[in-house]
């Protein structure tokens, strides 16, 4: 009776402090809602600053700043600007994109040490099994962001390596149909979406805001690094230089384009065969053979018995 009197003070006691500090976090929260509500309110403590701020950034930040300064101290020398330079061509040239690629890149390679203990006090695995899975799992865990960067990568190179030709037919006949480069450029981006129509919009957000049409292509070449995109930029760049009709390098440029998707997607059809090649060896194949050699072992070794 008297441990379970003792068990209910303990419980209720718990109960109490549990409420107390969840009506303090609910004022604070209330006076912090109604502080934003008001325009001309000026926050003169800075502990009072940090609180107007959400718990998520006041928790996770902290973390973040310290796993990307570990990163940047132990990462190899030009390792950084190659992921930042990858990041751009991906569409994400924020620094904070950055910090958080550092940031997960120095979690798992701390993760290889607990789960090398794991593995060998959970996992229900022996000898070869366990040595090649957990082999796979810390290459996994070594290079799984840098190769999930550079699939992204690819795969928005790949995008704008197909859209390019369909956009060039519809500048084509903008500029021909008597529009500026820069009107038909704009016309044909909100008639094509995506990754390349948005590095063009960006392109002319930013001769609108000064700079020159050259340095606004390339800037385009070098957050895509695609070869037909720096084929379409070094064209234009000489248009301007000497003099040309912009419609005409725009059409040789529109029929150069679709030659190459084309000759793209025949070398891939090519590829094809070689590439079926392993999985037809190691698993159609010995399919194939016990349904056919089978019986006949059977019968050969009956034979000899």
């Amino acid at each position: 009776m008297t441990v379970t009197l003792i068990g209910a003070c303990i419980f209720v006691g718990i109960a109490l402090l549990i409420y107390a500090f969840g009506a303090q976090a609910e004022e604070r929260s209330t006076v912090r809602a109604s502080l934003r509500q008001l325009e001309d309110y000026k926050v003169e403590d800075v502990r009072d600053k940090e609180l107007l701020a959400p718990i998520s950034e006041r928790m996770f930040l902290p973390v973040l700043h310290g796993l990307t300064g570990v990163g940047r101290r132990f990462t190899p020398i030009g390792y950084t600007e190659n992921v930042r330079k990858k990041l751009l061509i991906t569409g994400k040239p924020k620094p904070e994109d950055l910090d958080r690629f550092l940031a997960i890149r120095v979690v798992t390679i701390a993760a290889i040490v607990p789960v090398i203990v794991l593995w060998y006090t959970v996992i229900p695995l022996t000898g070869k099994n366990r040595l090649i899975t957990l082999a796979l799992v810390v290459f996994g865990l070594i290079l799984g962001p840098d190769a999930s960067l550079n699939r992204k990568m690819q795969e928005r190179q790949n995008i704008i390596r197909r859209a390019l030709p369909d956009i060039l037919d519809l500048l084509t006949i903008s500029v021909e149909a008597g529009l500026g480069f820069e009107q038909a450029l704009d016309r044909t981006v909100k008639s094509v979406p995506g990754p390349l129509s948005d590095e063009f919009v960006r392109m002319l957000n930013e001769t609108r805001a000064g700079a020159s049409r050259a340095e606004a292509m390339r800037a385009i070449d070098e957050r895509t690094d695609v070869a037909e995109v720096r084929s379409f930029v070094l064209a234009i760049l000489q248009a301007d230089t000497f003099g040309v009709s912009i419609g005409r390098i725009l059409r040789a440029q529109a029929d150069e384009m679709r030659i190459k998707r084309r000759q793209l997607a025949q070398e891939r059809a090519q590829k094809a065969p070689v590439k079926m090649l392993i999985p037809m060896v190691f698993c159609i194949f010995p399919a194939i053979f016990v349904v056919i050699l089978g019986p006949a072992a059977i019968s050969v070794t009956k034979a000899f018995k």
